[in-house]
């Protein structure tokens, strides 16, 4: 299927590795030239070189740095021109008991999973509302949608970035601007592989039935595939979906039905 989007300038957040890779190549797939963002430069130029320099540009930025974020955009459109895609993908997982949770990790998981995408939404925004058909993807996570127990910083953050979708969604319904937001159940990424280590050092069973636990809580009783969310982005992204905004896409197999 032909999603009409070659030759649009997109950038991706935390495209190295894992959910935001995926996307990335997704797009370049469909014919976008993509601005991979990241802060390791190693994996993120492999990354690039593997979709392809013509198709993809890695530049090296910390979304949590404003100063940061306005320099990796300004770098980005001086290779590709203005920015007709945003994905905001960039965000990280901590555990702790919410007794034993300190103001620092609270801070931080704010920082990466809701003020990053604050951040780069409102430096790429002039580019936004200045082209036809653009679009702001933020990858949020089932934890948008319901809570879990041990991560209380991570799924405020992650229902503040939902929350941000939608008000942005309702302010710039009129300025052909859609915003909407994915919502992974655990997928399997290096992401989950930590989450998977961190289950079985605490608990004591086996990385394969700590993994096993994580899978059991989709109905499908499976991990998301990256590739799974990248195609919902994609088609978020095309003309098609237009009509599309202030939504939180469940991609999980049915676990908040």
């Amino acid at each position: 299927m032909d999603l009409q989007l070659h030759g649009a300038h997109a950038l991706v957040t935390g495209a190295s590795r894992g959910i935001g890779r995926a996307i990335a190549q997704r797009l370049a797939d469909e014919g976008c030239r993509v601005t991979l963002i990241g802060r390791d430069a190693a994996v993120l130029a492999a990354a690039a070189a593997q979709i392809g320099p013509v198709r993809a540009h890695p530049v090296v930025a910390d979304v949590t740095d404003r100063a940061a974020v306005d320099a990796a955009l300004a770098q980005a459109r001086a290779q590709f021109g203005p920015l007709r895609i945003l994905v905001n993908n960039a965000g990280a997982a901590e555990s702790a008991p919410f007794a034993q949770l300190d103001a620092a990790q609270w801070q931080r998981m704010l920082d990466l999973n809701l003020t990053g995408a604050f951040h780069v939404t409102q430096a790429a925004l002039s580019d936004l509302l200045a082209g036809h058909g653009a679009r702001v993807v933020n990858v949020a996570s089932t934890a948008a949608l319901k809570g879990y127990a041990y991560v209380a910083a991570y799924v405020a953050a992650k229902h503040g970035l939902l929350g941000l979708t939608r008000a942005l969604a309702a302010e710039y319904a009129q300025r052909d601007l859609t915003v909407n937001a994915v919502c992974p159940g655990y997928t399997d990424t290096d992401l989950l592989a930590a989450a998977v280590q961190t289950i079985a050092g605490k608990t004591g069973r086996s990385p394969e039935d700590a993994r096993a636990e994580l899978a059991r809580a989709n109905p499908q009783r499976r991990l998301i595939r990256p590739e799974e969310v990248a195609a919902a982005v994609a088609w978020l992204c095309s003309p098609a979906a237009a009509s599309v905004t202030g939504q939180a896409i469940a991609i999980d197999g049915g676990e908040v039905a």
